[in-house]
């Protein structure tokens, strides 16, 4: 298997990139760009099935799992770190795990994705059940952290399920529910932060977005749930309150001081006598 050249690992169809200006370069990378929303289209009968496992999870007190390598691993991160103040959901709903740990994310760990055995050390304290989903983010599909992880999820009855952009690739064999983003090969030859990256943040963002709203933690195309944490976060939850309940400023202030959360503060409004007149 080791002698078998992966799509995206294949040479690029772009040569001489040395040779050109910045302008072709660029140019170049932006026609390859264009073809990943459509790849990643072509996946979403299986990103439905493993959204769909994951919101019965979730339902019945689940958890969503994430473990990846390098640019995989810290896409999930960063999807897993958004849900909390974006949904209101608890810091250990959907939870994600690097090779090479924290210290990873900020500075590559090249060598920590070939042990196949430390994923599931990091795992097994969070004592997993079937209502949890594990899932693997490997553009290659031979990620051994990765791959490690997966298998030992199956041996244990835990559902697990990946993000490839790899067909024939071993992580579709150790996932119940695969995702293959075929986005072909990279614009720089093997460098999966590219196509490849880009379709996983894709499909990631499809994946907890759609579970969050089945969850039932948006209203209409708004963000009932979210954590005012921050200004912007704040003005957003203000916003939502006055057009809804036709308040003043001063009023959806101090509702969402008391409250917390838009939802909450909305709830106690129309027990209060300010009926929700509008969307939020």
């Amino acid at each position: 298997m080791s002698g078998i050249v992966s799509v995206t690992e294949s040479d690029s169809l772009h040569r001489h990139l040395d040779q050109m200006g910045l302008e072709e370069i660029l140019r170049r990378m932006n026609q390859e760009d264009q073809t990943v929303p459509f790849a990643v289209e072509k996946a979403i009968p299986e990103i439905l099935a493993l959204s769909s496992r994951v919101l019965r999870g979730m339902k019945d007190g689940g958890r969503l799992f994430y473990l990846g390598a390098g640019t995989s691993g810290r896409l999930g991160i960063v999807d897993a770190s958004e849900c909390p103040p974006t949904f209101g959901v608890e810091h250990r709903k959907v939870i994600a795990l690097i090779a090479g740990g924290d210290g990873a994310i900020r500075k590559a760990v090249e060598n920590a994705e070939d042990d196949e055995e430390v994923a599931w050390r990091t795992l097994e304290p969070y004592q997993l059940s079937p209502s949890d989903m594990v899932v693997g983010l490997a553009a290659s599909g031979r990620t051994p952290y990765v791959l490690g992880g997966l298998r030992a999820c199956r041996e244990r009855g835990i559902p697990t399920g990946c993000v490839t952009c790899n067909p024939n690739s071993p992580i579709l064999e150790v996932s119940d529910y695969p995702v293959l983003v075929m986005v072909g090969p990279e614009f720089l030859t093997g460098s999966t932060r590219l196509k490849s990256g880009t379709a996983q943040k894709l499909v990631l963002n499809m994946l907890t977005t759609s579970v969050m709203i089945g969850l039932g933690l948006v209203e209409d195309n708004k963000m009932t749930h979210l954590r005012p944490t921050n200004a912007k976060l704040h003005e957003r939850a203000l916003r939502m309150l006055m057009k809804g309940h036709s308040i003043s400023r001063d009023v959806a202030e101090g509702y969402l001081k008391d409250y917390g959360k838009v939802y909450l503060a909305s709830e106690a409004l129309v027990r209060d006598g300010y009926p929700k007149d509008k969307k939020l």
